[in-house]
């Protein structure tokens, strides 16, 4: 059985940091690119940082470059969203994704609160 369980959300005031985990379960985590979305309401979901499966190449989006990092843990089965500078903007529910062509899993996502 395929789980993608997020942790690590929270409320956090305007230049913090929040340290999202996803603990992966049900597959082969090695050979899936992993990724962070968000979803803020009222709008469509973001590709916020993905990292790929083999060499681990990265990649964010332009509004969190610079102050968000993605990393994996191919032994423990786990991604990882180091968020720092937090703008009441990073407002959303946080969603963990596995990628795999064919196959793509979500998590039940986790919210993230910025205040001003």
């Amino acid at each position: 059985q395929v789980q993608l369980v997020e942790s690590g959300g929270g409320l956090v005031q305007s230049g913090g940091s929040l340290r999202l985990s996803c603990a992966a379960s049900g597959f082969t985590f090695s050979s899936y690119t992993m990724s962070w979305y968000r979803q803020a309401p009222g709008k469509e979901r973001e590709l916020v940082a993905a990292i790929r499966s083999a060499g681990g190449r990265t990649n964010y989006a332009d509004s969190v470059r610079g102050r968000f990092t993605i990393s994996r843990d191919n032994i423990k089965n786990t991604v990882h969203l180091q968020m720092n500078s937090l703008k009441p903007e990073d407002t959303a529910v946080y969603y963990c994704n596995a990628d795999y062509g064919i196959h793509n899993f979500w998590g039940q996502g986790t919210q993230v609160t910025v205040s001003s």
